[in-house]
């Protein structure tokens, strides 16, 4: 390491790198997804806490069933048995004594369980499960589920009991738990599409997707009374809510609904078919997948610069060593957290590559000895991503060819090219040649075009789709939604000191005695753990989702749903999140295996022991912590591109060295989000820090798309002039709002363009109230506005 004070100052967070060289390590085996493994998913939606409940519900559901059917199996019985005891559980559910309805909902939760008790393996649990949640579905469960969970939302008794209680536990969230699960379940087995599904499923499959999006319960989609009670909890009006299960519910009801990344893809490539534009470059996702994590080509040729630097390690030291001790000097007794200026002296620490290249720090070495060709380093074929460019861009460079050869400009037009040299001529060929024009620029125009010509312009159609559905139903409370999101966000990030005031995100995982023993305590440990992790996990995902379909559909919904994640410190908060020891909180070993469901539930339960809880899994990494880091850093990229304030925002809160120690992380995709959020800012972090960087300024160029004529790695670029970053926001703001008004506030339209009615008949057969002053008047007025004044019909008539 290039500063041993760096690992030893940092207490027990010893530095990764010193600790297993990264050139060994492999890259890590993960693939990014919408969703983790089906059997991950379910097992997440428990707390270990409620483990003994998987008896209780098994316990409900077979009295109910011995006391209906008969001595069978519910897996020996036909098609119709099994209908009919679906509908006598539904009826069940209709009851006014809640001690009963929760008996019957915890005995449809077992069936929703998979009826595990006759089962010997997981698969054949997830094959009932899924039987059992179509049979469920087709009967009518789901609706019933949503007014029962209305009542409970309204239910303002437990509300008020749980706002005194001191401390809230399980028992406190027992009806919405119950209800929150059978609804995750349903939602989450029904959107895994199985080839071997029968053909009716697929069509109960397809329904049910539409009317989750639509507003067909209460009507409003499903999600924005999820959003609602997610508000609630926060207010501090219902902190027993079992925030878990509804931010789950609430990611899988979205991902279902609107689409996952793949649909993502498809909805764009057809948006810009449909919009007569060219096809896009490259499928991202696929360019992302085969992309491998930054490491150094080790050739013959690095090998023989390496060992030329080995021999010249004390020489260069009696050089250069003045300028580098002044760059590397540091206090190793001072009290703030030593990683904060870590990014100034880490950079010989592999954070990409193993070895540091020979010419980065030092230009006072001899020339490389020449190589025969076939020792060379063999580079890949082409660059992963085609280079874009803006037309904004083809006419920056116009203006300044113009002005700088002949001394004019002539404003937007990038087609005069009259008295430029040759070479000019060439540039702007190639620069035309990979314009690329998004959506988003497409829409801009045309909502100009409606503010510009109101009557004219005719009327916008807007496609229902369920993403349009969505908008409009969090649209009057999107801002108290993004709020309350990141609070629980910030409550659940490990690097977060429990505080008085914050939320109580523990509610539904803290059992009502609290452990006496070690194990006990060890358990909920990582119970608790794991619980934070896992709501990162679906927040992350659903401020994702929802960021990338409202750009797809209107890019003023994506800009109203950042603005306010930018004006609620979503920027600080994720830069929060990311200044821990990254590399620990992804290979963190939050979970007990033989604890998840459903693996708990068809073995014997072996003797746990404070050994065994301390191994944890024997995997490389956590999928969902690996998730949720690219996730926060994709929603990092969505908020500050384009936008100079926002990349301003990275830079004076320090974001770089935070940046940097993520890029340890060996994983592409992750690399290729962190690394473009450290392009953006280059320009901005000075040459010293440009110099010393070199490895991850190499690694931009090798992984991040080129945008021709930017030049983000000088300082010489006109965005580095002071800037009003209110106004950048406020002019955003301002043409937000204006397509809010003119789309969605029908109230307070402008009067003079609303249609007039000019029809005799419809105009005289409309009730007008009049005034009493008026009635009484009434004589007077036919008087003078009527008889005594002359009437020449001949005139009218002509």
């Amino acid at each position: 390491h290039s500063d041993p004070l760096a690992c030893i100052s940092g207490g027990n967070n010893m530095c990764f790198v010193c600790v297993q060289g990264l050139s060994e390590s492999p890259d890590l085996e993960f693939e990014y997804a919408d969703t983790d493994k089906w059997a991950a998913e379910l097992s997440e939606l428990y707390s270990y806490t409620e483990g003994p409940e998987f008896a209780l519900n098994r316990k409900c559901f077979e009295v109910e069933f011995r006391t209906h059917v008969s001595d069978k199996k519910w897996t020996e019985l036909d098609a119709a048995q099994h209908r009919a005891h679906a509908m006598r559980l539904l009826d069940g559910l209709e009851v006014i004594a809640r001690e009963k309805r929760l008996k019957v909902a915890r005995a449809i939760l077992y069936m929703a369980q998979g009826t595990f008790a006759e089962c010997s393996s997981e698969a054949e649990v997830q094959h009932w499960m899924r039987y059992n949640i179509f049979l469920l579905l087709d009967v009518g469960t789901f609706s019933a589920l949503v007014e029962l969970l209305n009542m409970e939302i309204d239910n303002s008794a437990a509300c008020s009991s749980a706002v005194r209680k001191p401390a809230i536990s399980l028992a406190d969230s027992t009806d919405l738990r119950v209800l929150l699960n059978i609804m995750y379940l349903m939602v989450e087995t029904i959107q895994q599409d199985d080839p071997a599904d029968k053909p009716e499923w697929k069509i109960i499959r397809e329904t049910f997707r539409a009317e989750l999006g639509s507003p067909m319960f209460n009507n409003e989609p499903i999600s924005v009374m999820l959003f609602g009670m997610v508000t609630k909890f926060c207010s501090g009006h219902a902190p027993h809510f079992p925030m878990k299960k509804v931010l789950l519910l609430l990611w899988k009801s979205v991902l279902f609904t609107l689409g996952g990344f793949e649909q993502l893809q498809s909805i764009k490539v057809h948006k810009r078919v449909e919009l007569g534009l060219p096809p896009l470059p490259e499928d991202s996702i696929r360019v992302i997948r085969s992309m491998r994590a930054a490491s150094p080509p080790a050739s013959a040729s690095d090998l023989i610069e390496q060992q030329q630097k080995r021999a010249r390690r004390e020489h260069k030291a009696l050089i250069k060593q003045d300028n580098l001790d002044a760059f590397n000097e540091k206090d190793p007794y001072k009290a703030d957290d030593s990683r904060e200026d870590e990014d100034d002296n880490d950079d010989n620490d592999n954070s990409i590559e193993a070895e540091t290249f020979p010419l980065e720090r030092d230009e006072v070495m001899p020339p490389p000895i020449p190589h025969p060709p076939s020792e060379r380093v063999s580079f890949p074929k082409g660059l992963p991503w085609a280079p874009k460019v803006r037309e904004k861009d083809i006419e920056n460079f116009l203006e300044s060819s113009r002005s700088k050869f002949i001394g004019y400009t002539l404003g937007n037009d990038t087609d005069t090219v009259v008295g430029l040299p040759r070479p000019i001529h060439e540039s702007i060929k190639t620069l035309k040649q990979h314009k690329y024009v998004s959506i988003a620029e497409i829409q801009i125009s045309k909502e100009e075009e409606f503010q510009k010509t109101p009557l004219s312009g005719g009327e916008e159609e807007v496609d229902m789709s369920s993403t349009e559905l969505l908008y409009q139903g969090i649209l009057p409370s999107l801002p108290q939604y993004m709020i309350a999101l990141l609070k629980i966000l910030l409550a659940a990030a490990p690097t977060s000191k429990a505080k008085t005031d914050s939320i109580n995100i523990l509610a539904d995982v803290l059992p009502e005695e609290m452990p006496t023993t070690v194990l006990q305590s060890m358990k909920l440990g990582v119970d608790v753990n794991r619980h934070k992790e896992i709501i990162v996990k679906a927040i992350s995902a659903i401020l994702l989702l929802l960021l990338k379909h409202f750009k797809l559909n209107h890019i003023y919904q994506f800009e109203y749903m950042a603005q306010h994640l930018v004006f609620a410190n979503c920027i600080p908060l994720i830069l929060k999140f990311f200044n821990q020891n990254i590399m620990s909180y992804i290979t963190a070993k939050n979970s007990i295996s033989v604890l998840d469901f459903p693996y708990c539930v068809v073995h014997e339960l072996p003797e746990l022991t404070a050994e065994s809880l301390e191994a944890g899994d024997n995997n490389q990494f956590c999928w969902r912590n690996l998730f949720s880091c690219i996730n926060l850093l994709r929603i990092l990229n969505k908020l500050t591109k384009w936008k100079h304030s926002r990349t301003m925002m990275l830079v004076v809160f320090k974001s770089a060295p935070i940046l940097k120690r993520a890029l340890k992380v060996k994983q592409a995709m992750m690399q290729l989000y962190v690394l473009k959020l450290l392009k953006v800012q280059t320009k901005y972090l000075g040459r010293q820090w440009r110099k010393s960087n070199m490895k991850t300024m190499s690694a931009i160029y090798q992984k991040v798309r080129h945008r021709l004529n930017d030049d983000w790695a000088y300082g010489n670029d006109l965005d580095a002039r002071p800037w009003d970053f209110q106004a950048e926001e406020c002019a955003l703001r301002a043409n937000i709002e204006r397509f809010n008004s003119r789309r969605y506030d029908k109230s307070h339209s402008n009067p003079d363009f609303l249609p007039v009615d000019n029809c005799l008949q419809s105009v005289l057969g409309q009730r007008v109230d009049l005034p009493e002053d008026f009635q009484m008047n009434y004589d007077l007025w036919l008087e003078r506005e009527v008889f005594s004044k002359p009437i020449s019909w001949e005139e009218l008539l002509q």
